[in-house]
């Protein structure tokens, strides 16, 4: 694979996976509107790294493992965001003042990341005709990608958050339900 083929295959990849990122990151700018930069940084690393790390593992383990799991991926996706989601509309219901803002903890990050990047781990099955440094490659692009967009996904949450408050949190944690119901639905029945 020549280098522009090679670069162009990245950011594609790196779109199509960052959706859930940036629809994840954009919810934690919901529930914290006063987050500082770092914070936001870390997020956007949080979800890049592991849009990054997941095609790396699929490209290493390949296909022979992925089939044996494959099934439970959807489930796990959900799970995770489904909780995260109902977590976040109880918190958007209670009455709270500034002070009160719960923060994201590294364990809710964490989460976060995993559930929203086990479907990344799929894409590395299919980078097979790709030599090890070309994978490294697409899957660098792929985090810097995902990196950027969450960056800014965070930034954009946060502005509605201002303006919206606890109605933003309560949206926010309707948006992770129907993210885990969207990778539930599209990878178990289609």
């Amino acid at each position: 694979m020549i280098g522009a083929e090679l670069v162009i295959r990245g950011i594609l990849l790196g779109v199509g996976l960052a959706a859930d990122a940036l629809a994840v990151s954009m919810t934690n700018g919901f529930n914290e509107p006063k987050m500082p930069v770092k914070r936001v940084a870390l997020i956007a690393a949080f979800f890049g790294v592991f849009q990054g790390v997941m095609p790396l593992i699929g490209y290493f383990v390949g296909a022979a493992l992925f089939k044996s799991i494959e099934k439970v991926i959807p489930w796990i996706s959900l799970v995770i965001l489904g909780f995260l989601g109902i977590k976040a509309v109880k918190g958007g219901l209670e009455e709270r003042d500034e002070q009160t803002v719960k923060r994201l903890t590294v364990a809710v990050l964490f989460g976060q990341a995993v559930a929203t990047s086990l479907d990344a781990l799929s894409v590395g099955f299919t980078m097979a005709d790709v030599s090890p440094l070309s994978a490294a490659i697409i899957v660098t692009i792929i985090a810097a990608e995902t990196f950027i967009i969450s960056f800014a996904g965070v930034n954009v949450g946060k502005k509605f958050g201002d303006m919206f408050g606890n109605k933003a949190e309560i949206a926010g944690g309707i948006i992770l339900i129907l993210i885990g119901l969207e990778i539930f639905i599209t990878k178990t029945f289609f």
